[in-house]
């Protein structure tokens, strides 16, 4: 039988994941779901990140229904996102692709019994259609900050210090703990608050960004599509602010868009 395996991180997939039932941490959109695809997976879960507007947070689902691999998701109330040891322990299912349900799967039940389930799939050979993920310039103006936008926070790289950074990823920490994802160091990084969840995990990463001094805050999962850093910058709403953030001027139910010209409007000399 397949083994079941556990990973805080869609993009932690490697080769050897091909095949296997694998419990992530990650959001259900749909650049973790193309990840799954791509690695060949038999069978995933992610967390649902609060659903959220458009029901961006299970958006794999479908996608993944479409390759003929089955699917589900685990409630951001019942376990921890990005950290794959406690959904396995506490995750609840909220969400099942229709592949997942013929197996059984349903939902209210405990994850590691639906990933039991999904072993009895059958390996479906399909090549997932390309995905491009964005890094986008999304303002550049003479003498401030330029302002990228990054549909996962695994794309930041050494050259976004002084940037402001709007990614589309969960503002979770992986497994709790402190990591390297937040690269340059920016001036500013956003992220989605993922519903916030059980212990706040939606929103961990906010006090490390202080302990690193960048500004940071979450858009509500409600405001704009998790994953999607394009949907942040359009129609995100703050809902948590680190305390450089509060410092600089935002504050919580204000448009992300507003704060952050703002921002870069005062770094200009």
């Amino acid at each position: 039988m397949p083994e079941i395996l556990i990973l805080d991180s869609a993009t932690q997939f490697e080769p050897r994941h091909s095949g296997r039932i694998v419990i992530t941490g990650s959001h259900g959109g749909l650049y973790p779901g193309y990840l799954a695809a791509k690695a060949g997976v038999l069978g995933v879960s992610f967390n649902d990140a609060g659903i959220g507007i458009e029901a961006a947070g299970i958006a794999s689902l479908l996608y993944l229904d479409r390759l003929g691999i089955p699917a589900l998701t685990v409630s951001h109330l019942s376990a921890r996102i990005a950290d794959g040891a406690d959904i396995a322990q506490r995750g609840i299912v909220s969400c099942v692709s229709k592949t997942a349900a013929a197996l059984g799967c349903a939902v209210g039940q405990r994850i590691m019994a639906a990933a039991e389930l999904m072993r009895a799939a059958v390996a479906h050979a399909i090549e997932p259609p390309a995905y491009v993920e964005a890094r986008t310039c999304l303002r550049a103006m003479r003498g401030e900050p330029e302002v990228w936008g990054i549909d996962s926070a695994a794309l930041m790289e050494p050259s976004d210090l002084g940037r402001v950074i709007v990614t589309g990823s969960h503002g979770a920490l992986l497994a709790g703990k402190s990591d390297h994802i937040v690269k340059g160091p920016p001036l500013a990084a956003f992220f989605n608050d993922a519903g916030i969840g059980i212990d706040e995990a939606g929103v961990s990463r906010l006090p490390l960004l202080d302990d690193m001094g960048v500004i940071g805050a979450t858009v509500a999962a409600t405001s704009a599509r998790i994953g999607d850093a394009r949907s942040s910058w359009q129609t995100g709403v703050i809902s948590r602010v680190n305390r450089m953030a509060r410092k600089a001027g935002g504050c919580e139910g204000g448009m992300l868009r507003d704060f952050v010209e703002r921002l870069v409007q005062d770094q200009a000399p």
